[in-house]
């Protein structure tokens, strides 16, 4: 049943990239809520913890983009080493304030320097692109094991974490993310048969993938697909609170992990029909309707498997959301515009747990999950308003050449 997975690593290195890969991405799902524990223990104050994880967030936003510009002019290697390296420095000098009592405000400088660990994800899934370029359904077997390993390191990180900074030290989380990041991209960069070459770009084309019309459509999706997850951890944490079980916010949140996790394994194995722009949005549509019984949950043991259950339209849509992107990118702009629609996802996130955090904290916590469930509302309404022009692109790219292409989209921008 998993011969696709099998065949899918038959390319020589292609194994060692995409393990190698997986390190580097584990510990950017560490990061975060390892440098809230350990500023809440060491500063004791949560507020100013979620602030300078919040610091590091908004600054990745912009520069997480710029570093795929330069990925996509320069190669993944000459650009991911250094980026990396600078981010595991500012992180040391992080930890080294908090340990030795500095003030404040060096919290925040070390926070916004450190957010430069390259997308190694996306990097990835640029490099599965190009050996497949010819190859809609390895790709698409590729693409839904990228997304596995996002899920898998989106449960394992946040525990590893946790683990390990309760367990040895306060700092021990955040100082395993460093030697990951590094160590994880330094092995990634080491791959250099499976490296993509550098596109050259085509006098005729925008500047920016952000001149896409058909990415332009994605970012917003993406902006509301991210909403739902952000709104989704928050709210569940409010009401898990609410019904006094606070402690298995995190199991039951690791639930719809997992329940996305398995729907990408089987999803990976199904057969393509229809077109991608039609994939995407019935993906879309599930997930919308996926996250509405969640208002329903009238306790622990009636939210977990709803939980799961929203977890199993999430893996689906957001294999065929990379897939349609990259499809409407140039190959010379992949790294970037691949890192931009990413970003969106962040944003949403960032998004969706502030206004969810202020719903619940002035309406109540059964008020929570409207939410998720609108977010993914939002989503459906932008992909359907957008549809004609995913489909018009995406078909004009698979039928022309690329110069040709880009002519187009400059003249339409």
């Amino acid at each position: 049943m998993l011969a696709p997975y099998r065949r899918l690593f038959a390319p020589q290195g292609t194994a060692a990239f995409s393990s190698s890969g997986f390190l580097a991405r584990l510990a950017l799902s560490m990061s975060g809520v390892s440098t809230v524990v350990m500023v809440s223990v060491l500063r004791h104050s949560y507020t100013l913890a979620g602030m300078v994880g919040g610091a590091s967030l908004a600054t990745a936003l912009l520069t997480v983009p710029l570093i795929g510009r330069l990925v996509d002019r320069y190669g993944q290697s000459r650009v991911a080493v250094p980026t990396a390296l600078w981010s595991a420095l500012m992180s040391a000098a992080l930890v080294l304030c908090l340990h030795n009592g500095a003030p404040t405000w060096t919290l925040f400088a070390t926070s916004v320097l450190s957010a430069t660990a390259p997308n190694v994800g996306g990097m990835a899934r640029a490099r599965w692109a190009e050996i497949y370029k010819k190859d809609p359904d390895s790709l698409h077997v590729a693409n839904s094991f990228e997304q596995v390993l996002d899920e898998v390191c989106f449960i394992v990180g946040p525990i590893l974490a946790v683990a390990l900074s309760t367990a040895l030290f306060p700092e021990a989380g955040r100082l395993a993310a460093l030697l990951l990041t590094v160590g994880g991209t330094l092995l990634f960069a080491l791959q250099r048969s499976t490296e993509p070459p550098v596109h050259p770009v085509d006098s005729n084309a925008s500047g920016s993938p952000l001149g896409n019309r058909g990415l332009q459509v994605m970012m917003v999706v993406f902006l509301f697909t991210g909403a739902i997850f952000g709104s989704l951890e928050m709210a569940t944490i409010a009401y898990t609170s609410s019904i006094g079980h606070r402690g298995l916010a995190g199991a039951v949140l690791a639930l719809q992990a997992v329940g996305s996790a398995l729907s990408g394994v089987l999803f990976g194995l199904a057969t393509l029909r229809g077109t991608s722009t039609s994939r995407f949005l019935t993906g879309v549509a599930g997930m919308a309707l996926f996250m509405l019984p969640l208002n329903l949950a009238g306790g622990i043991w009636s939210l977990a498997p709803l939980m799961f259950l929203a977890g199993m339209a999430t893996s689906p849509t957001m294999i065929t959301a990379m897939g349609l992107t990259q499809e409407l990118i140039p190959r010379s702009q992949i790294n970037e515009g691949m890192t931009l629609a990413v970003t969106s996802l962040l944003g949403g996130i960032s998004v969706g747990s502030m206004v969810t955090g202020w719903t619940v904290q002035r309406f109540g916590s059964d008020f929570g999950y409207l939410l998720p469930s609108s977010a993914g509302a939002l989503a459906l309404v932008a992909g359907l308003l957008g549809a004609r022009t995913l489909r018009d692109l995406a078909a004009a790219r698979n039928a022309r050449p690329a110069s040709a292409l880009a002519t187009t989209e400059a003249v339409g921008a």
